[in-house]
């Protein structure tokens, strides 16, 4: 199997690097990104259009990082679509609108061919890990034909229902995981403000309830101020808003994720849309006049 590889960026880079690692033929084009040299030295081959990428693949996989992004590559002149015939595989793993993938599915399924929507979580430790979580939407037999491949770049691989509800599940998952930084977030500060050592409320609070990945990991990043993208604000605010923009079509009210998308907001314009999503803290640090301090910077009590 030849597979076409389009978006190959922080996250889309170690993911189909570990395809090639595999064994499979790779048929590469950048969307924002230069190709990684890597992957061209290991005999992956560039194409200079989607299109061209699709005639000569039989699965194409998508990394992309919004919903136009991934309608323009489908579809424009030059698109992927131009270059399906029947019995090709689309597996889009960008993180985009339910609605819309829906709407793309069935123009692919319209020329024969089969979709899957797989977004993923994990970052990019989980796409350099391949351990990354992943949603996918489709037919039974769509998804068992994209499992093989998935399975290269993930750990945890859950069919969830039809197209668009592995998009669904991620913009779920987004919800909370925005949710949660927010908390460690307030909580840090919290202590800070308090008087406490922050490193040391953060070693306590992984042994306890309290205890979660995202406690883990981006609790570290604000600990360690190490805000270099993993996952970009940018593209959390984008999938938040994707979140509120499916509430408004649901009539359905999603406060606490309201709130989350204005800290966000207001995180990118302090430390940069491109600033990993664990920078929402320096929004909290704002408000507050307190930063994060690790313990030798820890103010003193009293």
């Amino acid at each position: 199997m030849i597979i076409g590889f389009i978006g190959v960026g922080i996250m889309g880079r170690p993911m189909a690097g570990h395809l090639v690692s595999a064994g499979y033929e790779l048929r590469l084009k950048g969307n924002r990104s230069p190709l990684p040299e890597e992957l061209l030295e290991a005999g992956a081959r560039p194409c200079a259009t989607a299109r061209e990428v699709a005639e000569q693949s039989d699965a194409i996989i998508l990394m992309l990082p919004d919903t136009p992004d991934v309608e323009a590559v489908l579809f424009d002149t030059d698109g992927v679509a131009e270059g399906l015939n029947a019995g090709k595989l689309v597996i889009d793993m960008s993180s985009i609108d339910p609605i819309a993938t829906r709407s793309f599915a069935a123009r692919v399924e319209d020329l024969g061919c089969d979709y899957v929507d797989a977004p993923v979580s994990g970052g990019d430790v989980g796409a350099k890990a391949a351990t990354l979580t992943i949603m996918a939407g489709g037919t039974q037999t769509a998804f068992a034909r994209a499992l093989p491949l998935l399975e290269r770049m993930g750990a945890s691989i859950t069919h969830v229902g039809s197209a668009g509800s592995g998009q669904t599940t991620k913009v779920a998952n987004q919800i909370i995981v925005a949710l949660n930084i927010e908390a460690v977030a307030e909580a840090l500060v919290f202590a800070a403000k308090a008087g406490a050592d922050p490193a040391k409320v953060h070693s306590a609070l992984m042994g306890g309830f309290a205890s979660s990945r995202v406690l883990e990991v981006h609790g570290q990043r604000m600990l360690d101020r190490n805000f270099a993208p993993g996952f970009r604000l940018k593209l959390h605010q984008k999938d938040l808003n994707l979140a509120l923009g499916s509430a408004r079509a649901l009539g359905l009210a999603l406060p606490n994720t309201a709130i989350a998308q204005q800290m966000m907001s207001a995180a990118a314009n302090l430390g940069g849309p491109d600033a990993d999503h664990s920078a929402l803290a320096l929004a909290i640090e704002n408000l507050a006049a307190m930063p994060i301090a690790r313990a030798a910077d820890a103010p003193e009590q009293g």
